[in-house]
């Protein structure tokens, strides 16, 4: 692979991060509106993001033989985990929230073992026992902590899309289409959050209907921007720069919402992305095993 193919997926994949932080902060100025809402909205924009690619890509709206579960799965866990993250930015600091839901990946790993069958080797255990504990240092885990329940569901959202990404992998490898993903995902969501938007409606300004509009286009051009990072480079090799979300959460946290992590979620930050960079350096080594 050329280096600027590399170059372009790394560049892709740090856009993408900071689209993420972006929808996470317009969540967030959207104020006192409930996460469910605010769900909706998100992803009926990038629902139709994805019809169009699927218009015009000419993919037929129909999944493989055997995938809808699969799908329904994908759907479910990754509705679920929207909404914990949601509600998480909604109530902790915003670096804190991003880096919660970015626990994702080593659950990933968790769950790629439990239900894929894929073998997890002693490197990849570690890191995951060592994510889960700088977490802890983020969560804070006492109950006078009085951000501890928001942290659990936050962590949950990570959790959930660890499932999430699982059933995604399964999907690509039963030769399933990304937009086709998306929009099922997207539509999916839309369709179990309306009833409570029908039934409990929560009136918003204009400018909290932009707001939350803006978020939906933040979260289309991070998933935009991340399946180009993946079609230019392996995930192996650019994967660990999705972690530059941390750092634009804490800016954006710190110049948007006057927030400064205390030194617990520092010490959690520098743990969870040190495992990633082993993880990233443990997987381009045995890449490199397997060429040679």
């Amino acid at each position: 692979m050329s280096q600027m193919k590399r170059y372009k997926g790394i560049v892709y994949i740090i856009l993408s991060a900071f689209c993420f932080a972006l929808m996470n902060m317009f969540v967030r100025m959207a104020g006192d509106i409930p996460s469910v809402q605010k769900s909706f909205f998100r992803n009926i924009v990038a629902f139709v993001f994805a019809a169009v690619l699927l218009w015009k890509n000419r993919i037929p709206p129909k999944c493989k033989t055997g995938n809808l579960k699969y799908l329904l799965l994908r759907s479910a866990f990754g509705t679920v985990g929207i909404l914990c993250n949601f509600y998480a930015v909604d109530h902790l600091v915003l670096a804190d929230a991003s880096m919660l839901n970015k626990m994702s990946p080593f659950f990933a790993i968790v769950f790629s073992f439990l239900i894929l069958k894929e073998k997890v080797t002693p490197v990849q255990a570690t890191a995951v026992a060592g994510a889960f504990i700088g977490s802890l240092f983020i969560i804070k885990p006492t109950f006078m902590n009085m951000d501890f329940v928001p942290s659990l569901i936050g962590l949950f959202g990570g959790i959930s899309a660890g499932i999430a990404y699982t059933m995604v992998r399964m999907l690509g490898e039963r030769g399933e289409k990304g937009p086709l993903i998306v929009c099922f995902f997207s539509g999916f969501s839309c369709l179990v959050t309306l009833p409570f938007l029908i039934f409990d409606y929560h009136p918003m300004t204009p400018v909290q209907f932009g707001i939350l509009l803006l978020a939906g286009l933040a979260a289309s051009g991070g998933q935009f921007a991340i399946t180009a990072a993946y079609c230019y480079a392996p995930a192996r090799e650019i994967s660990v720069y999705d972690y530059s979300q941390i750092i634009f959460s804490a800016i954006l946290g710190f110049f948007v919402f006057g927030q400064i992590p205390d030194v617990y979620s520092w010490i959690g930050y520098v743990v969870i992305c040190a495992m990633a960079v082993w993880m990233f350096i443990y997987n381009n080594k045995k890449s490199v095993r397997a060429v040679k």
